[in-house]
């Protein structure tokens, strides 16, 4: 097959996370190419599969983005598929999510352009701490934690958003620094490996490794399931469902990732074999 990783045009060569998965791929007779999402003289139609890997620019251009990703599976076999790539780029899946019934951070999506009090509804919620941060995101971009001490600096923060950008909030976990966020990354719908997400608040992935693989309680386990059954994901070629635990000890779902997740290959034996095989079997003759 004649695959595409796509990425972006700041990592031409690929995130090192995803080598090995080139790699494996290459290694089984595949051809794979580093494919810049935005590059004008790339011929997605000259790919047998075209996977989203680290088109991590997408956050500040997301309708140019969905544009290309309607144009690529037009073209060629888009994983994951156009209709989950485009719930998933916003946010406001989590509100969606928590009203089917997952177990969901509680979310407040703020629309763009809109006025809104920090302070206010931080009061209303009983929230001593929160995360405010753009709906649209990757990398803990815009991303702040607001103590009730600090609420002028962050209304000036949310403010700056809101003239461009929807805005959520939710309230601030203690657990995504001790014992910290779960990653259980799933492959073709199967759980696969996990990890332990150093957050954004303690340095994130700038400090040091960002995930170490951690074993996933039957718990963790149980929700992301779940998390993908009611987000009617559990046949995507490859999901990230990031768990946190709130102050009664349950499980929470802090992210779904469906669109250009890191899977965190380098620290999982079998990972890049397993997705290999998936795709494999998504061009295989029936």
């Amino acid at each position: 097959m004649r695959i595409a990783l796509v990425t972006y045009r700041r990592l031409p060569d690929l995130d090192p996370d995803d080598r090995p998965l080139a790699a494996v791929l290459a290694g089984r007779g595949h051809q794979v190419t580093a494919a810049v999402w935005d590059d004008p003289a790339l011929d997605w139609s000259s790919f047998d599969i075209a996977m989203l890997r680290s088109s991590w620019d997408y956050f500040h251009r997301r309708d140019e983005f969905l544009q290309w990703a309607e144009r690529a599976a037009a073209a060629t076999r888009l994983w994951n598929p156009l209709d989950l790539i485009r719930w998933n780029s916003h946010k406001g899946y989590l509100v969606e999510l928590r009203a089917r019934g997952a177990p969901v951070i509680p979310t407040e999506i703020v629309p763009a352009g809109s006025v809104f009090d920090v302070g206010a509804r931080m009061a209303e919620h009983g929230w001593m701490r929160a995360v405010v941060k753009p709906a649209v995101s990757a990398d803990a971009y815009g991303t702040i934690l607001v103590e009730r001490t600090g609420i002028a600096d962050a209304q000036a923060h949310a403010d700056r958003l809101l003239a461009g950008r929807d805005v959520m909030m939710q309230p601030y976990f203690k657990s995504v620094e001790e014992p910290g966020e779960r990653c259980l990354v799933h492959i073709d719908g199967r759980f696969s490996h996990a990890v332990r997400k150093r957050s954004h608040f303690v340095g994130g992935r700038h400090v040091g490794p960002e995930g170490l693989p951690v074993e996933a309680a039957d718990d963790e386990r149980h929700a992301a399931a779940l998390v993908l059954r009611l987000a009617r994901a559990e046949g995507a070629l490859y999901a990230r469902v990031d768990l946190a635990r709130d102050d009664a000890g349950r499980p929470c779902l802090m992210e779904l990732e469906l669109v250009e997740p890191t899977l965190f290959f380098t620290g999982a034996p079998g990972a890049a074999d397993r997705m290999a095989e998936a795709l494999e079997a998504r061009v295989a003759p029936s």
